[in-house]
C-alpha cells in the first residue's frame, strides 16, 4: 500500500522528526511503501497549510493509498474540518490511520472511534481557548493591557 506521511508541530522549535521518525517505522513494521512525507509547521487551527495542501493535491491525483499520521489532532482540531478531510478522502477510496491512537478506517471500528476521537479533539481545542479568554480577562480586571503593544504617540 502506498501511504502519505503527514507531520506538523505548532512551533518552530518544536521538531516533527520524532514524529516522522516513528510513523516511519511503522510504516516499515507495515510493510507501506512511502509516497512522500509533508511536514508543517504551523497551528493546526490555521485555514491555510502549505504542505497538508499538497498533500490534498497528491490525494485528488490518488498518489496514495492511505495518510498516516501521529496523533488525530495533527490534522486538525475542528470535528467539521476532520470529518471533511475524512469524506474527501472516503471518496478518493483513500484511508486514514493515526498511528498512535489505533484509527484505521478501513474497518467500522475505526471510523467510529475516528468520530469519536474529533469530537475530544475539537472540545480540547474549545477549552483552551475558553482557559485563554479567561486568563486575559483576569489580567484585564487587574490592569494588565491584553493584546498587540500600544502605538506610542496616539492613533
Amino acid at each position: 500500500m502506498r501511504v502519505a506521511i503527514y507531520a506538523r508541530v505548532s512551533t518552530d522549535d518544536q521538531k516533527p522528526e520524532n514524529q516522522v521518525d516513528e510513523l516511519k517505522a511503522y510504516c516499515s513494521r507495515m510493510k507501506y511503501d512511502i509516497h512522500h512525507i509533508y511536514i508543517d509547521r504551523c497551528s493546526g487551527l490555521q485555514d491555510s497549510r502549505p504542505e497538508f495542501n499538497e498533500m490534498l493535491v497528491d490525494a485528488r491525483l490518488r498518489r496514495f493509498d492511505a495518510v498516516v499520521v501521529w496523533k488525530l489532532d495533527r490534522i486538525g482540531r475542528s470535528l467539521q474540518h476532520l470529518l471533511q478531510i475524512l469524506q474527501e478522502l472516503n471518496n478518493k477510496k483513500i484511508d486514514f490511520i493515526s498511528v498512535t491512537q489505533n484509527i484505521d478506517t478501513t474497518n467500522a471500528a475505526g471510523k467510529l472511534l475516528f468520530h469519536i476521537m474529533g469530537a475530544f479533539a475539537e472540545f480540547e481545542a474549545t477549552l483552551i481557548s475558553e482557559r485563554t479568554k479567561l486568563g486575559m480577562d483576569r489580567a484585564r480586571k487587574l490592569g494588565k493591557h491584553v493584546g498587540r503593544p500600544r502605538k506610542k504617540g496616539g492613533v
